[in-house]
């Protein structure tokens, strides 16, 4: 975490020859798209801080007898209604994810990344704090579905971001990169939300973690601008970016959901989300109660020790996230193909998954860490590299709205287990759960490939896309 993050951080503040040196060719055309990453990784981080609380505090017995109303100690019967409660909660959560992408994608579309992600930054932050004042359940449903409504932004808004800034071979790396931001999110939230809800009650987590958007509201707005618009970026680097870029041969025309829709590019990227998407969500809700219920484990976790398996987890969550963002740059610099090179890599993230049905029934806390460390890895190198498959096939002028498209079949995907993780969880425990999740990025990846065989970028009737070179 702590090398991510400084990169991220050297990245921000380093003068325009960061990443220079006298054998580098970018030498002489800057480097501040490097900066756009790094703000896009802190906002990425504190995204997944602010979504990730409850996952912690919903393990703290007073948060457990606030939400259920109960004044005395909780009884078996009051833990199992509370699983099945936030099942049904994650689920509402899942809901207005997918309702916030319906509107997001577009919006972003039409009235630029700087507005929009500062609407949904303001959104989810305000949502995020809601959370300190609640005691009910529909309290906390209440303020789950402001906080995902607001969060949906961050990626439309993110991997725009990215195809602005970066030409196609460098934007998977790129994605991978800020997309490491979740995991460092995730690791932030383990290591102090525990400890505030421990000596500061859970109240404090809420307020703390939800004001963070705000600080990053302001370093938004003032620090983001198209490259065209950016006084700081050189021509030589703004012909680097659109090296490669995807260009209609007619000025750029709007197109409708509906229109998008029409298009097996869209499906396939769609149906990579629908099938991952969920197994994400699925770990960063059910986790903490998995280390600390899981029937079959030898050593059980609470609040107190709780953190460090999670810090192992994202640590190498991280390294997923911008091996595999890298690996598939590195293929296509070796001469090959942008679909082989996607879809290679997206294999061997699907086969990196499968081995975690086991983390479900083995005895030993440490096999299970690793097991699912090595499964949140695969995942995060198969998102960043889903992610790009958007810039991969369509034009700058569609791509937050085809990431809004994918993220609500991702929630819809998300609702779907949600729904009944819960349940499953008490009826039969979390054998079936992880059986899921060894063989959605498999069939995912059947799709994808079906779909889109050889991830052509879209064309509309005789209106070719061609690329241009810097």
């Amino acid at each position: 975490m702590q090398s991510v993050a400084f990169l991220s951080i050297k990245c921000f503040f380093a003068s325009d020859d960061f990443f220079v040196n006298s054998s580098n060719p970018m030498k002489k055309t800057g480097n501040y798209r490097w900066r756009i990453v790094a703000l896009l990784f802190f906002a990425t981080t504190i995204n997944y801080i602010d979504r990730n609380v409850l996952s912690f505090t919903m393990i703290d017995d007073n948060f457990r007898k606030d939400i259920l109303g109960v004044t005395g100690e909780l009884t078996q019967a009051d833990t199992d209604r509370f699983k099945e409660m936030m099942g049904y909660v994650d689920a509402l959560s899942k809901f207005a994810y997918a309702l916030g992408f319906v509107l997001v994608g577009w919006l972003i579309d039409r009235i630029g990344t700087k507005r929009g992600f500062s609407l949904s930054i303001t959104i989810w932050s305000l949502g995020g704090i809601a959370h300190a004042f609640i005691g009910s359940v529909w309290g906390l449903a209440t303020s789950r579905f402001t906080l995902l409504f607001g969060e949906s932004g961050n990626f439309p808004s993110a991997i725009k971001s990215v195809a602005e800034w970066f030409p196609r071979k460098e934007r998977s790396f790129a994605t991978g990169v800020f997309n490491a931001g979740a995991n460092v999110g995730i690791i932030c939230t383990a290591l102090a939300v525990p400890y505030m809800a421990l000596h500061y009650g859970w109240r404090v987590s809420f307020f703390v973690t939800g004001s963070l958007g705000l600080i990053l509201l302001v370093f938004w707005w003032l620090t983001y601008y198209r490259p065209e618009e950016h006084p700081k970026v050189s021509q030589a680097e703004l012909n680097y970016i659109k090296d490669g870029e995807i260009v209609d041969a007619v000025a750029p025309q709007k197109l409708s959901w509906g229109k998008l829709l029409g298009y097996r590019q869209t499906w396939a990227f769609a149906m990579g989300k629908f099938m991952a998407d969920p197994i994400w969500w699925f770990y960063l809700t059910w986790l903490p109660d998995f280390f600390n219920s899981n029937e079959a484990l030898d050593q059980k976790l609470d609040l107190k020790n709780i953190g460090l398996p999670f810090l192992i987890i994202y640590l190498v969550s991280d390294g997923g996230s911008i091996f595999f963002g890298w690996l598939a740059t590195f293929f296509m610099k070796r001469g090959w193909s942008v679909n082989k090179a996607r879809k290679v890599t997206l294999l061997l993230c699907a086969l990196c998954v499968v081995p975690i049905f086991f983390a479900s029934i083995t005895s030993n806390l440490y096999v299970a860490i690793a097991l699912i460390s090595l499964a949140a890895a695969a995942h995060q190198g198969w998102s960043a590299n889903c992610f790009t498959l958007v810039s991969d096939m369509f034009p700058k002028h569609t791509i937050a709205s085809v990431t809004g498209i994918g993220g609500v079949f991702g929630s819809v995907g998300g609702i779907l287990l949600a729904g009944v993780a819960g349940l499953i969880r008490v009826q039969f425990g979390y054998f079936p759960l992880f059986v899921i999740a060894s063989s959605a990025y498999l069939i995912g990846l059947l799709l994808v490939h079906l779909l889109a065989p050889r991830l052509e970028p879209i064309s509309r009737g005789s209106v070719e896309p061609r690329t241009v070179s810097g």
